[in-house]
């Protein structure tokens, strides 16, 4: 039995991304240094497209009806689920960003993060139906992406450190 369809799965991915803006334009705002926060902004820049193209892949899926006992049920339950459940969660967030002081805590803990996505995706495919593997395989292409950039960004300031 399949417990979630794509649909689910890139309901997760929309929120994770906003999730993941959010984290990004935080920290632009603690960070010290033009060219890293270009670099924080350009990310959250990056979430909100990756954000975009999931909707879009959403957009064009079928949906199936799931009943509900009020408009919206489902979907303010795979947020919260979401929030509380998965990367990027809004707790984890208010614990977290006590100890996001600066720009290397702030690049390993979206490392953490990006990387968790990863390992959820790769997991979660298991449950949904062959057919749409593709579109979960797209969902953690754009998360190695991201995640690759983020490493980028921290063996320049290693480097950068060490000088």
């Amino acid at each position: 039995m399949n417990l979630f369809e794509a649909g689910d799965i890139l309901e997760f991915a929309i929120r994770i991304e906003e999730n993941g803006e959010n984290f990004y334009r935080y920290a632009v705002q603690i960070i010290k240094g033009e060219d890293t926060k270009k670099m924080f902004a350009r990310l959250a820049d990056e979430e909100g497209r990756h954000r975009k193209t999931f909707e879009e892949l959403y957009a064009g899926l079928e949906k199936k009806d799931i009943p509900e006992s009020y408009d919206g049920e489902y979907r303010a339950y795979l947020h919260d689920y979401v929030d509380n459940s998965i990367a990027f969660s809004r707790a984890a967030l208010d614990r977290i960003l006590l100890k996001v002081t600066d720009t290397l805590s702030a690049i390993d803990f979206a490392m953490r993060r990006e990387m968790d996505s990863i390992l959820y995706y790769s997991e979660i495919k298991q449950f949904v139906p062959a057919a749409q593997h593709p579109m979960i395989d797209k969902i953690i292409e754009e998360e190695r992406r991201h995640f690759s950039i983020l490493s980028e960004i921290r063996k320049k300031i290693g480097v950068k450190k060490s000088d």
